[in-house]
């Protein structure tokens, strides 16, 4: 699978040239599902209007959905242990780029292993993850205790698919976000490289191939 890990969805140019080399074609010919599942597990997100913002593709300012795909299907992870897999495996195999929204990534983590589509990722060879927010802190080893919000058996821990740490919406000028020594304290208790980014900032990961594509902030902390 090939990632892009956004903090903010596909805010700037460079970041669209990124997920459309990801994909090895233009978006208008790319096939996404979007799967809303990590706002439910945060209290100023869902369920509710952010939910629908975002599968609707009316995320003001965090275009993902809204991006001129040549068709978009909702994936619910909560709904899929009561059905079979022949219902929704083959149109998560068949999608060229799963848009993941942010939330609570703990939340998002326990559904993607209950669902089972956990089971899927590593058969997904030519699809672009592309996350946003907590979508895309999923992938780390850890969360850190800062951002977890819903509670698991698993305490803070991530899919571990990559093996960075991300802190998103790093506050900007007098841009609203995470402030840069809140930050820096949930980088000391990271045992593993984190990155803190802003939301005009992006993570490409391609194989062996991890890049930052920026217009924007971001910071390596805890090499």
């Amino acid at each position: 699978m090939r990632l892009l890990l956004t903090s903010g969805g596909v805010t700037n140019p460079s970041i669209r040239r990124a997920l459309v080399d990801l994909l090895g074609k233009p978006i208008e010919e790319s096939t996404a599902l979007c799967i809303p599942t990590a706002m439910y597990g945060h209290p100023w997100l869902g369920p509710g209007a952010k939910a629908w913002e975002f599968a609707a593709g009316r995320e003001p300012g965090n275009p993902m959905v809204s991006l001129g795909w040549k068709s978009v299907g909702l994936l619910e992870l909560t709904a899929l242990p009561s059905l079979p897999d022949e219902r929704w495996m083959p149109q998560v195999r068949d999608a060229d780029a799963l848009l993941v929204s942010g939330g609570d990534a703990i939340y998002l983590h326990h559904w993607l292993r209950e669902s089972r589509m956990l089971d899927l990722l590593d058969d997904l060879d030519d699809t672009v993850w592309v996350g946003m927010s907590a979508g895309s802190m999923v992938m780390a080893p850890r969360i850190g205790q800062e951002f977890v919000g819903w509670q698991s058996p698993l305490g803070d821990r991530g899919l571990g698919v990559v093996d960075f740490a991300i802190c998103p919406h790093l506050a900007v000028g007098d841009r609203p976000g995470t402030a840069m020594e809140v930050a820096e304290k949930w980088a000391s208790k990271i045992d593993v490289p984190a990155h803190v980014m802003d939301d005009d900032t992006a993570i490409v990961v391609d194989g062996a191939r991890v890049e930052v594509v920026s217009e924007g902030v971001w910071h390596r902390l805890s090499d």
